[in-house]
């Protein structure tokens, strides 16, 4: 067993702190409100398919929750999940691109060749045109579609955009990361666009407008216009609280006290955040859908510890493979429910929503072959056994390989440096470099100390390749039993085999430099014909003759920019 140090401060000082007194058995520290037995002897029908309702935030961390015992407020969130039924074995990917990815699809990233890295905003790369998404399902199903906030899964071509994917309609962003209120996105030195799109058009009117509370309130004029008799689903992809850290002042001076600067810009966001789905449920029950709905509430990866973030008492961060990075933050409320106000332990994955929506909304999924989810309405609604046993996290071959991994230590069956995990009952396994090892407590104090916790990973993960962790019995993954037990790890090491070879080639494209906002006006949009290929070999020559042309028009995007930026500034009130 690894002998943990840890520098300056030791478990006990930890716990006298507090931040061990959590107890992982306990379902949440909010109590969960006793079920009224006619709830049980009456349970609801669906008497037409359900209004859907998908909330995705960003980077959210799994302890910033209030029912996961944080310091930030989240009464809206709280108050759905103590209602519904909260998800404690749910599992998501651990960055952007490869979640959402299996959210719209069904499929591991290894399935759709997205099992590296995320879609950069000038890579011509998108979520594969052969794939039937979920919002193209539900259209089948007769459901009016509906988008708003982060895409990220391509958009270098038209027929990557949200509209032509299956959703009837799109307010949002389609890279990463946006100015919350200039929307203004940069990804390299002067190479800088404006991100929100109205359908598939440049929405410059709604510059200046902070974009958690721009997003609810088109959730509310979808509800308004659309007809509660007809089946509706809204996704609902939060920018928040994804960096930069930006939030209305009013929220910041809540949490004044805070000490850490990004802790309390990043609290501030998720509370306004929490305000905004208030509003969206508020709105599911002033026009008439609640009665019928199901609210879906979903992270996409854990929290960045650097930027605000807490996923404590787990390990690791956000691009980790860790429980920090992968275990999220999930629940499901709805009148629907037959068994409410209950914590479920079940395991699900993000994959498993496809054919768990679709089935809701008496799709067909016969003609939709190698699905990786499966549908777990029946263990969410009714308490039953889960149908899924394991989960691929991810074989990732393009990442760095861990410099003492071998196929000698993978029984001669794997290459322990490839960065993969999978877990396989109560048994999870990670090879490779599985990212940044090191357990966080919340950042709460000023100047928190950032050099200790380093400390731990020389010393536990130094010239080593493979992990093995009983996630039920330790699920803070502070004992690694590889050693011990090498018959598991052997047993999970023919798992990765055996997916490994259902794998199709990893989709990265090289950069391309027509993709360059000066070539569209100055925003971030589709810049490939129908006719080109992935691969584009227009080179710097094609690069100059295009920015002669566009060269007046670019000084002009410029001064708009500025001024729209200057405007934002005075106009919006934010610190």
């Amino acid at each position: 067993m690894a002998v943990y140090a840890l520098t300056g401060f030791s478990l006990v000082s930890l716990l006298s702190f507090g931040y061990l007194s959590w107890d992982w058995m306990k379902p949440s520290l909010v109590a969960d409100v006793a079920t009224d037995p006619m709830e049980k002897s009456l349970p609801p029908t669906f008497t037409r398919p359900p209004h859907i309702i998908f909330i995705l935030t960003d980077d959210q961390g799994y302890h910033d929750i209030g029912y996961h015992g944080s310091d930030i407020q989240t009464p809206t969130l709280d108050r759905l999940a103590a209602e519904g039924v909260k998800l404690e074995n749910y599992y998501i990917q651990p960055i952007c691109t490869p979640s959402r990815s299996q959210l719209i699809t069904g499929r591991y990233q290894i399935h759709t060749g997205l099992q590296h890295s995320i879609i950069r905003p000038r890579q011509p790369n998108c979520l594969p045109l052969d794939q039937v998404t979920l919002p193209q399902k539900l259209q089948e199903a007769g459901y009016s579609t509906h988008m708003v906030g982060k895409w990220h899964l391509g958009f270098y071509k038209k027929e990557c955009l949200p509209t032509r994917r299956g959703f009837d309609t799109f307010l949002g962003s389609l890279t990463g990361n946006v100015d919350y209120y200039t929307y203004d996105n940069c990804d390299g030195p002067d190479v800088c666009g404006y991100d929100l799109h109205e359908g598939e058009d440049v929405a410059w009117d709604q510059s200046g407008k902070y974009s958690t509370f721009l997003y609810a309130q088109r959730v509310s004029k979808i509800l308004a216009s659309h007809s509660p008799k007809e089946p509706i689903f809204i996704y609902v992809a939060f920018q928040a609280v994804h960096t930069p850290l930006q939030s209305p002042k009013e929220y910041i001076y809540r949490y004044r006290s805070m000490g850490n600067v990004a802790r309390r810009k990043y609290a501030a966001m998720v509370t306004c955040m929490d305000e905004a789905v208030k509003n969206i449920t508020w709105a599911l029950k002033k026009y008439g859908y609640y009665d019928n709905s199901v609210i879906v509430f979903s992270t996409d990866n854990g929290g960045q510890t650097f930027s605000g973030g807490s996923n404590w008492p787990l390990r690791g961060r956000k691009g980790t493979y860790w429980e920090g990075g992968v275990r999220g933050i999930g629940f499901v409320h709805s009148p629907l429910i037959k068994r409410k106000r209950r914590t479920s332990w079940a395991l699900v994955h993000i994959t498993d929503w496809y054919p768990t929506l679709v089935s809701l909304a008496r799709g067909n999924l016969s003609n939709v072959q190698g699905l990786d989810g499966y549908d777990v309405w029946p263990a969410i609604s009714e308490g039953k056994d889960s149908p899924r046993t394991e989960i691929l996290h991810n074989i990732d071959p393009l990442y760095n390989h861990a410099k003492y991994g071998s196929l000698e230590d993978g029984f001669g069956i794997w290459n322990t440096a490839v960065q993969a995990s999978i877990r396989v009952g109560e048994w999870k396994l990670l090879t490779g470099d599985p990212g940044y090892s090191d357990w966080i407590p919340p950042q709460t104090l000023t100047n928190f100390p950032g050099s200790w916790w380093n400390l731990e990973r020389l010393t536990d993960g130094l010239k080593k390749s493979v992990w093995l962790f009983n996630i039920t019995a330790d699920p803070y993954e502070r004992y690694d039993l590889s050693g011990q037990r090498p018959d598991v790890v052997r047993t999970l090491l023919m798992r990765l085999v055996h997916y490994n070879r259902t794998a199709i080639p990893v989709r990265y494209p090289a950069e391309n430099p027509r993709a360059h906002p000066d070539f569209n006006g100055g925003a971030w949009g589709p810049w490939a014909s129908e006719d080109d290929g992935e691969e584009w070999e227009g080179g710097r020559e094609s690069l100059k003759s295009r920015n002669k042309k566009k060269k007046k028009k670019c000084k002009i995007c410029k001064l708009r920019s500025f001024f729209r930026k200057l405007n934002t500034r005075l106009m919006s009130n934010r610190i």
